[in-house]
């Protein structure tokens, strides 16, 4: 099935900036809708923001007006730009398909600390 690979983490001071990057070894053009996701130490995953192949986009309010996802059907990526990062942001970020998921990747690290 389609792997994905998330870079782009890394630790940075509250309100810094970091964009993270999912590449996949597949199309990702025929998925409908591509979502990021977090895990901190103790939690569930959850869904952090998605977006379909049309650009239609929905966060979770935690991170509305902060983070933004984009997708790039022809390079087979999805971005989530992280802006005023917070210390509650910390956690592994990783993407799949909304629906339908793929094998999960490592993931990529997001630490906010001062």
């Amino acid at each position: 099935q389609v792997q994905f690979v998330e870079s782009g983490g890394g630790l940075v001071q509250p309100g810094g900036s970091l964009r993270l990057s999912c590449a996949a070894s597949g199309s990702i053009y025929i998925i409908y809708a591509m979502g990021w996701y977090r895990q901190a130490p103790g939690k569930q995953r959850e869904l952090v923001a998605d977006i379909t192949t049309g650009g239609r986009t929905n966060y979770r309010d935690f991170v509305k007006g902060r983070f933004t996802i984009s997708r790039d059907n022809a390079k087979n990526t999805v971005y989530l730009q992280k802006n005023s990062l917070k210390p509650e942001d910390t956690a592994v970020y990783y993407c799949n398909a909304k629906y339908r998921w793929s094998n999960w990747g490592q993931g990529t690290q997001v630490t906010v600390s001062s």
